[in-house]
This record gives structure tokens, C-alpha cells and sequence, in this order.
């Protein structure tokens, strides 16, 4: 049976790709809905005319929303398909991305509303990063204590239990 740490790096997993996948194809084509790809088309447009270094650097809006999606599509797919650490660096990449979102909306003064999902999100990225990165419980081993060339459990691990009649 798997642990509960894997279901839910697992969960997690599938969860937020399939989101990002959604997401990032929304960013690159009106297929899904067209009034939530216009709405991508007119944010881009903000926040490259809030950063004029992205124009400078020959950034259009056109191409930093497809930059970003194409990049959400892909981790997504990775976060939901592929196993390992290539899953671990989707998750970052996506938690770069996702500040990169918040950082954008906080510059063209966006209310809360239009990015509480971001930080939600971010937020989930963050504890699916952190689980996934924390060591998995090793079972204690038993420790062997050597005597006179005999190997012997520790007294403490030998003893029986309070309460109990060790018979042999």
C-alpha cells in the first residue's frame, strides 16, 4: 500500500498539471473559451506596457503570453505524466512562474480577485515542492551490540515488555 506522503505528492501532482496544462492552453489559443483567451490577450497587453524594459528587449505581449503558456502547458504535462525529478523541476519552474503571474498583477494594480487564484496556487506548488523534497521515514533499525565475539540486541531492545512474561 502506498504511504500517505506519496498520495498526496501523487494527488498534488496530477491536480496542479492538469490546472497548468488548462491554463497555459487557454494563454494560446481560443479553443476552450474565447472570452477567458481575450481577457489573457488584454492582460498581456498591461503588463508589457508596465514594464517598458520588455519592449526595449523586443518582449511583445504577444509573445510573453505564449512564452508562458507554452512553458504552463509543458510543466503541466511533466507534473502530470512524468515521474522523478524532472516532476520536481516542473514544480519549481511553475512556482518561478507563478511569482513572475503575482508580480505582474501587483505592477498593473490588479485587485485581488484576479490573482487570489495564483497565490492559491503557488501556494499549493509550494507544499507539493516541500513534501516531495523532505526524506521518506526509514523504518529503526535494530542495533547489535557485540560481546565476546556474540552478536546480542541492546538490553533496552531484549527486555520484554512492561506487563509482559517472557518465556523460554
Amino acid at each position: 500500500m502506498a504511504s500517505p506522503r506519496t498520495i498526496t505528492i501523487v494527488a498534488l501532482s496530477v491536480a496542479l498539471g492538469l490546472f497548468f496544462v488548462f491554463m497555459g492552453t487557454i494563454k494560446l489559443t481560443p479553443r476552450l473559451s474565447r472570452d477567458a483567451y481575450n481577457e489573457m490577450k488584454r492582460a498581456y497587453k498591461s503588463y508589457v506596457q508596465a514594464l517598458p524594459m520588455l519592449k526595449k528587449m523586443g518582449v511583445s505581449s504577444i509573445l510573453l503570453r505564449k512564452s508562458i503558456g507554452a512553458l504552463e502547458v509543458a510543466c503541466g504535462i511533466v507534473m502530470t505524466l512524468v515521474p522523478g525529478r524532472p516532476k520536481d523541476m516542473a514544480n519549481f519552474l511553475l512556482l518561478l512562474l507563478v511569482l513572475a503571474v503575482l508580480f505582474f498583477h501587483q505592477l498593473v494594480g490588479d485587485p485581488l480577485k484576479r490573482y487570489a487564484h495564483a497565490l492559491v496556487f503557488g501556494i499549493l506548488l509550494t507544499c507539493r515542492l516541500l513534501i516531495a523534497r523532505q526524506p521518506e521515514e526509514q523504518p529503526p533499525e535494530k542495533k547489535i551490540l557485540s560481546v565476546n565475539g556474540e552478536e546480542q540486541p541492546f538490553i533496552h531492545e531484549a527486555a520484554p515488555e512492561k506487563g509482559k512474561i517472557k518465556v523460554s
